[in-house]
């Protein structure tokens, strides 16, 4: 059959989705709740197209070719609706991309990757970053008047954490001549910048008992944020600022560790059901509606397979190396 996408008439099988038909013509559509030969439904409108033969918005991931039909991928209107679709899955979705202590960081010290060097244990590596950033033996926090401490999340629970002293302590107790730098990773700043919010009251409470490292930091930054597709097609579409208030009242930073290497973080989030899916007897969804999760019960957790993370479009399901 034949059908046109942006004009060009294209022969096309029918066992083809318009999604892997537009891709293979060299026509570039963002998907989320789609992965390549994994079970999936449509659930994002991320790769929203339309069928101007009968004048509706579709997704691409699931709509089959039909004789005739005439598909635009790039019209302002259908990036207009990825874009509204976007925002409305940044409004559930609760994450620091980056942290804000780092992100303001005038030396650009990678203040929070140093901390958890520091929290560890590993005050050489801890060193080797502040070693890269800083000309030593002088210290440019001395004369600076510490954004980071004025960003640190941890302020909002009880009182920052004091970063300009751990560093003054490491360059004290460290013998600097034998570290080498360790390279500071610079954020691209050009990238969308997920936030948070406010946390509620009971998640201060929660986090002020339950997260106490050496540092008190809370470790804010995400730990999927380097293959979160949100992330990339946020920026794709220029979004600086999501467009729709905070809808999730999911407990931020509440982590489900499923095995030794992966964790579980439901604020992150956003429902595409990949995980569900594609895991037997492992993630289910509860409840329905604009109250729907997706949740692991603890019998289920030896049922989930590692590869299984590499379906997930956040970074709600991540791996971490041990």
């Amino acid at each position: 059959m034949q059908i046109t996408i942006n004009n060009k008439i294209i022969e096309v099988q029918s066992q083809d989705t318009l999604l892997e038909i537009a891709r293979r013509e060299g026509f570039e559509i963002p998907s989320l709740c789609w992965s390549k030969d994994a079970k999936h439904k449509s659930s994002c409108m991320v790769c929203a197209v339309k069928d101007l033969s009968r004048g509706q918005i579709i997704p691409s991931c699931t709509s089959k070719p039909v004789e005739g039909m005439q598909i635009d991928t790039q019209s302002k209107e259908v990036l207009q609706v990825r874009s509204m679709s976007l925002e409305l899955l940044l409004s559930d979705h609760r994450a620091d991309c980056e942290a804000p202590c780092s992100l303001v960081c005038p030396a650009k010290l990678d203040i929070e990757q140093m901390l958890d060097y520091y929290d560890k244990g590993q005050k050489e590596k801890a060193y080797g970053l502040i070693k890269h950033a800083f000309d030593l033996p002088k210290l440019a926090c001395e004369a600076c008047k510490a954004p980071c401490e004025k960003a640190c999340r941890r302020g909002n629970i009880d009182a920052p954490v004091p970063i300009r002293e751990i560093i003054k302590e490491l360059t004290e107790v460290v013998d600097g001549a034998i570290v080498d730098e360790i390279e500071n990773v610079a954020i691209d700043k050009k990238l969308f910048q997920s936030r948070l919010g406010r946390f509620s009251d009971r998640e201060k409470i929660r986090l002020k008992d339950t997260v106490s490292t050496l540092s008190n930091c809370l470790h804010c930054a995400c730990a999927g944020k380097s293959d979160c597709q949100l992330r990339t097609h946020a920026t794709a579409h220029k979004i600086k600022r999501p467009g729709y208030d905070m809808s999730s009242e999911l407990q931020v930073m509440l982590k489900t560790k499923v095995n030794d290497t992966m964790y579980f973080e439901p604020s992150k989030c956003i429902r595409c059901g990949l995980c569900v899916y594609n895991s037997d007897n492992g993630f289910t969804f509860k409840h329905r509606g604009f109250e729907m999760e997706v949740e692991l019960p603890e019998e289920n957790k030896k049922n989930i397979r590692v590869e299984l993370a590499s379906l997930c479009p956040t970074g709600a399901l991540y791996i971490v190396e041990n």
